[in-house]
């Protein structure tokens, strides 16, 4: 069985105010044509088909596109939501759809109905894991305290259970959206911690010849078996040393696992520039990145005047500037944002309990209350968006 492994598709997502719509088009045209030409057997989506919830329409034509291109092509295509998408509006017409071959699985009631489909070995089961928000399926899959780790577990014992009611020999791919121990994140993936926890290990997916994982945005290798492909785009300059890519996966009679990368189209590569405005625009070394997207750090002690219109006219795409002067010792003048980077909602918290009680953090009530407050926060914002 070829399977041809993607993600993170974000459709709808800009850069730094710049449409990706036709960057967005043109990687749906790769992607069937790579489908065709490496003569995949199925096209799984690992969740993040949307960008947000209630998506733009431009973004849902596209989308209407890719599932007309894929059914015409006759390729099987199995897609999950992810933690951007409205589970329930993906999931509208899957029935209807699915006759078409474009299978969505979006239920966390679903996640042992697999998707079966047959090669010269015999069936291969695709089961699709949609984004398991912890608050809101705990009780569907029968967990009693709300935990990214649980929830998978759980689904992931029902999809065991299935695979070992059916015929001795039958392949087993599982999608997924979720965040890996081990894996590398980057700026733009939104946060899913639950009580301070956002990684589930990887023996949840014990039992299964291939993991098919989406959310984070870099193309990873955790095992063999356990893979994300990553986003096809970049959407934040965190991503400029990425390599944007599918995987393809040949499933053997064994259920033995050989990969390929499969690079994705560019549409402008990425730079991230650090010096004093002058050292930019006169440094030779940058030559090559003339027609990049560019996110420029400046240096100078004072900041300069008209820094980005002076930028632009050497890097006409420069999206981004920030400023970062070169100062010695302790900076009483260092901002705070700078303070609170790659700190999140939890550790910021706790910190301000420290900070205002003089050095003392919250105790182990107070830090679940905390904790509590903010999965709460985060589990009706995502219904606010599912209701909008």
């Amino acid at each position: 069985m070829r399977i041809l492994h993607t993600s993170d598709w974000h459709l709808g997502r800009s850069f730094h105010r710049v449409s990706m719509l036709g960057a967005q088009a043109d990687f749906i045209g790769h992607l069937v044509q790579t489908a065709r030409e490496r003569e995949a057997d199925v096209v799984v989506v690992a969740g993040d088909v949307y960008d947000r919830a209630v998506p733009p329409l431009a973004a849902v034509e596209l989308f209407d596109t890719a599932l007309h291109r894929l059914a015409e092509a006759g390729i099987p295509t199995v897609m999950i939501s992810g933690n951007h998408d409205s589970a329930r509006r993906l999931g509208v017409g899957a029935g209807l759809i699915g006759r078409a071959g474009i299978h969505l699985r979006t239920s966390p009631a679903a996640c042992a109905d697999p998707v079966v489909l047959a090669d010269r070995h015999g069936d291969v089961a695709f089961y699709g894991l949609p984004y398991l928000e912890p608050a809101l399926v705990k009780d569907v899959l029968g967990v009693e305290r709300a935990g990214h780790e649980a929830v998978l577990r759980a689904a992931m014992d029902q999809v065991r259970a299935d695979l070992a009611d059916r015929a001795p020999g039958t392949r087993s791919v599982v999608l997924a959206h979720a965040f890996v121990t081990g894996a590398a994140a980057s700026d733009s993936e939104r946060d899913i911690t639950v009580g301070g926890v956002a990684a589930v290990p990887l023996d949840v997916f014990d039992g299964v010849d291939y993991a098919a994982l989406g959310h984070l945005h870099g193309c990873q290798t955790l095992t063999p078996r356990i893979r994300y492909a990553g986003s096809p785009l970049p959407y934040s300059f965190s991503e400029a040393d990425h390599r944007k890519s599918m995987w393809l996966i040949d499933l053997d009679a064994r259920g033995e696992v050989a990969a390929e990368r499969l690079d994705c189209p560019v549409e402008r590569p990425l730079a991230r520039l650090r010096g004093t405005l002058e050292e930019l625009l006169a440094d030779e070394r940058h030559t090559a990145h003339e027609d990049a997207w560019i996110e420029a750090t400046l240096t100078d002690p004072v900041r300069p005047a008209d820094p980005m219109a002076r930028l632009q006219e050497r890097f006409p795409h420069t999206l981004s500037l920030v400023f970062a002067p070169e100062r010695t010792g302790e900076d009483p003048l260092d901002s705070y944002a700078r303070r609170l980077s790659g700190r999140d909602d939890r550790q910021i918290t706790e910190d301000f309990v420290g900070h205002v009680r003089g050095g003392a953090g919250p105790d182990e009530a107070e830090r679940t209350l905390l904790h509590d407050a903010l999965d709460a926060v985060r589990t009706a914002d995502h219904l606010g968006e599912v209701a909008r």
